[in-house]
């Protein structure tokens, strides 16, 4: 199922999308007004009941937030878990120590802000009075489903609730010079999400899926999430050793090459370019910077 949060006369509520991807049924009828991360937990018995409705109300001149548009806690984010961005981003002068592009041996994982969360066709800030050097990074979402703490690579599947796709935008500035990602990733409206949230049940070959992004309608980043370092199962269980994982939390796994800063010269954002970042069957984003 690919289900929304979406606007509507004056309201926000939950919705399912047709297979097309062009039609939003509103699903009060089903399940109130509950948000998704309020279903995500209630999945158990929500979901067949959203899965069996029909006839849904159509939402005309419907707005799409973020999936879960205010997320309960930190996104959990992985940095250089694609090869040939490993090697770009050691060749940048943006890494520590620079120049490094051995690939790492354990996942490199930070935290976006929840307040840099924002719709999938909402603009994107600029910030011009903290940053010069806007970045762009396409990403595999996961969306956590069933909770819990010491998951196994084995489990980790029956833990996803299903996918998203998320720009992780940056400010490498901010990164490179406060030697660390918490700032440089977190500007408000940094994290563009969406535009569904699909069912795990939907993906029948995760690895099949190709991330790609284009500025302007340039292509700048084309792979398949197989190319992965650290696959889904395996960041689940790095992330769950220690920390309980909670219905609703997002895991972003990672960008390609072909970010910004892997040109000779960077080639970063400025206001009024239009990022696209498209994930096989999970749609795409489109946000323009502002």
């Amino acid at each position: 199922m690919k289900l929304v949060t979406f606007v509507a006369d004056g309201r926000e509520a939950l919705g399912r999308v047709d297979d097309d991807g062009t039609t939003v049924g509103d699903l009060g009828a089903v399940v109130g007004d509950r948000s998704l991360l309020e279903v995500i937990e209630a999945w158990d018995r929500l979901g067949p009941a959203i899965g069996d409705a029909r006839d849904l109300p159509v939402v005309a001149g419907a707005r799409l937030r973020a999936p879960i548009p205010e997320p309960r806690r930190d996104l959990f984010a992985v940095g250089k878990n694609y090869r040939e961005h490993v090697a770009e981003f050691g060749r940048s002068g943006y890494d520590t120590p620079q120049r490094s592009e051995d690939l790492p041996d354990k996942p490199i994982v930070f935290s976006k802000a929840t307040t840099a969360v924002t719709g999938p066709f909402d603009d994107v800030e600029s910030h011009p009075a903290v940053t010069r050097e806007l970045d762009y990074e396409a990403e595999l979402g996961v969306i956590i489903g069933r909770g819990g703490r010491g998951i196994s690579r084995e489990r980790a599947p029956e833990h996803v609730w299903g996918y998203t796709i998320v720009n992780d935008v940056t400010a490498r500035d901010v990164q490179r010079d406060h030697k660390q990602w918490l700032l440089g990733k977190s500007l408000d409206t940094h994290a563009p999400m969406g535009p569904w949230a699909v069912s795990a049940d939907e993906i029948a070959d995760l690895g099949a899926l190709e991330v790609s992004c284009t500025v302007n309608g340039e292509p700048r980043q084309k792979a398949p999430v197989a190319d992965l370092i650290f696959d889904v199962p395996e960041l689940i269980r790095v992330i769950s050793a220690g920390i309980t994982l909670l219905p609703g939390d997002v895991i972003a796994t990672g960008t390609p090459a072909g970010v910004g800063i892997g040109f000779e010269p960077p080639r970063f954002l400025r206001s009024g370019d239009v990022v696209e970042c498209a994930i096989t069957g999970l749609g795409a984003l489109r946000n323009t910077i502002r």
